[in-house]
């Protein structure tokens, strides 16, 4: 056997071996490169006779095409390979359900989604929203607010007070949204319609109290505001939010210092099953605390009591959630569990309107 027949069958054999591209590409640089063992072979052609050059050199170049011939084929089947073994690992199954975007995953905190409804209701009836800080003096959180030296909600057991400052001054967490009423009329003219939402702080926890909570309050103050403006949009409200063609509600007196008179307010229910459902039985539920501005509170505010009076009103957002959806537990709003948002959580793009319906 002659070394040309011994190289040819050694290359072969390289190259029926090589198991992927890499190895086929080896065995070709070995054959073919420049310093390759065909290659070297082919530079001895220059020496050669022409007689030499006919016969050796014609099984040479024959010996380069087999070999290149090879090495392209086994290439191909190897690439092809690759490609087969690609698609089977990387199959598809296409009875599985796919799976759905962020977007339809995603849910709306429910607090955030009964924003959106009370903002849209109060929009339709021409109030505006109204913000304030967190972070109050004692000033804007009780004195304005007609709260006397010595009340209850001043101590400590009630209220989160900060440090005293190079003042002598402690800040509070806000316990209510009724600030932002204060520093509204001392920014805007009357006619006022605002309404408040926000978060409050105050020294409580439990199955429907926790230490940070919502509430919305609303303002109106006008040269002639008065009790029965008042029970229309408070009424006009709960049809709305609830989602009911007519609601019956009675108005308890009551105390608070910002308001004179002042009014607990029930509407009636049928509290029989496991939710509360509104509009039909013979229970009742109160739902918001209202009344009319206290005088004091509206010259806290730069007005005149006589030129001025409004009313307002307060309720907790996420007590009026629970009702509404049927939740159990208010801490269960701040546990950030996921099953939980996928049970009582809202689309994203489901904005509450009040021709499309607030929680459709």
């Amino acid at each position: 056997m002659s070394e040309l027949e011994t190289l040819e069958r050694t290359l072969l054999a390289d190259i029926d071996a090589a198991g992927d591209e890499g190895s086929i590409e080896a065995v070709r640089v070995g054959a073919l490169g420049k310093k390759g063992s065909i290659s070297e072979l082919l530079k001895t052609l220059g020496t050669m006779t022409p007689e030499e050059r006919q016969t050796r050199g014609a099984q040479i170049n024959a010996l380069k095409t087999t070999v290149a011939d090879a090495i392209t084929a086994r290439k191909s089947a190897l690439k092809d390979r690759a490609i087969a073994e690609r698609l089977a690992r990387e199959t598809v199954d296409i009875s599985l359900p796919v799976r759905s975007s962020p977007v339809e995953r995603g849910r709306i905190h429910p607090i955030s989604q009964i924003v959106d409804e009370i903002t849209a209701i109060f929009g339709d009836m021409g109030f505006s929203i109204a913000e304030g800080p967190d972070i109050e003096t004692d000033y804007y959180n009780f004195t304005a607010l007609n709260f006397p030296e010595g009340h209850p909600a001043r101590e400590m057991h009630d209220t989160f007070f900060f440090n005293e400052d190079e003042k002598g001054e402690r800040k509070v967490l806000r316990t209510h949204t009724s600030p932002v009423q204060i520093r509204t009329m001392e920014a805007q003219d009357p006619p006022i319609r605002i309404i408040i939402p926000g978060k409050t702080y105050r020294q409580d926890s439990d199955a429907t109290h926790s230490p940070m909570f919502h509430q919305v309050e609303g303002l109106v103050v006008d040269k002639s505001a008065n009790v029965a403006n008042m029970r229309w949009v408070l009424e006009e409200f709960c049809k709305a939010f609830f989602e009911v063609d007519q609601v019956t509600m009675r108005f308890r007196p009551s105390f608070f210092p910002f308001t004179e008179p002042s009014f607990e307010v029930d509407i009636q229910c049928d509290r029989s099953g496991p939710i509360v459902k509104f509009g039909e039985g013979t229970d009742w539920m109160e739902i918001l605390g209202c009344g009319m501005v206290h005088p004091n509170v509206l010259r806290s505010g730069g007005l005149d009591p006589d030129e001025y009076q409004g009313f307002a009103w307060g309720m907790g957002l996420d007590r009026i959630a629970m009702l509404k959806y049927g939740m159990p537990d208010l801490r269960d709003f701040f546990n950030a569990d996921v099953r939980w948002m996928n049970h009582y959580g809202f689309r994203p793009l489901d904005m509450p309107t009040l021709f499309g319906g607030l929680s459709a």
